[in-house]
């Protein structure tokens, strides 16, 4: 897999640093390819450098990180923005998430935090250049076995399941997902069934108990734990914030 080119904006250049020498880039196979100190600066390294991802401040000189997002967006429409801000205020997660801002994090920055961020961030990505692909040959692909993870949410699904619906060993199936989305077998899984809970939790009124049916978790305790761990927040609390700001 290739590594995704990072630019990171921010107008305090120890921020920066903190982000260059505390954070693993390597181990999430991403590579810091520019800076930005304000606002049009980061505009025009958008443009020339073309990143995947953009780790961006909201209070910056010159324009601020939500009004250069809302214009990158027009040319650059794949690039996934990260918001990092000391801005804890519902108005500023509001509009971010009017622009689909991938992640909205406060400073000062939890690394391990930031490391689920960016993970998650690799799987959207891959998900996105997979969209509309089909494979070229019989044998099985990882698209293949994304799409098999997506239509089986709700059944068991273990390593050793995949192996025996391809035909393929599950050392081999853990090792694609490693070399080609970026990430094991079982965060991808967690993460898209999380994924899943997100979007049944705002969009229906079923009850924590069929959700985490659907989402493959045969006892809800389970999910409820799965589910806090990675938003913070248990289902309830997730779904009772959305109602209360909408």
């Amino acid at each position: 897999m290739k590594k995704l080119r990072v630019l990171l904006v921010d107008d305090e250049i120890m921020i920066r640093e903190g982000f260059k020498r505390l954070f693993d880039w390597e181990a999430h196979d991403c590579e810091i390819v520019g800076e930005a100190a304000d606002g049009m600066d980061a505009l025009t390294k958008i443009d020339t450098l073309a990143p995947d991802i953009a780790i961006m401040d909201i209070n910056i000189p010159i324009m601020n990180g939500l009004k250069v997002i809302q214009l990158a967006r027009i040319k650059h429409p794949d690039t996934a923005f990260v918001i990092v801000s000391g801005y804890d205020d519902f108005s500023y997660c509001r509009e971010a998430l009017r622009l689909q801002i991938t992640d909205y994090i406060l400073k000062p920055v939890n690394y391990e935090e930031f490391g689920t961020c960016i993970d998650n961030l690799k799987i959207a990505l891959f998900q996105r250049s997979a969209t509309g692909e089909t494979a070229k040959q019989d044998e099985p692909t990882i698209h293949g076995l994304v799409r098999y993870l997506q239509e089986h949410l709700a059944e068991e699904i273990s390593l050793s399941v995949l192996a025996e619906e391809f035909h393929l060993s599950a050392q081999y199936i853990s090792q694609l997902f490693k070399s080609e989305i970026g990430v094991n077998f079982l965060a991808y899984l967690t993460n898209i069934r999380m994924e899943k809970a997100k979007k049944l939790l705002l969009t229906t009124a079923l009850s924590i108990a069929d959700i985490s049916a659907q989402c493959g978790y045969g006892d809800y305790r389970v999910f409820t734990k799965v589910f806090k761990k990675s938003e913070g927040i248990t289902p309830s609390q997730y779904r009772r914030d959305f109602l209360e700001n909408h």
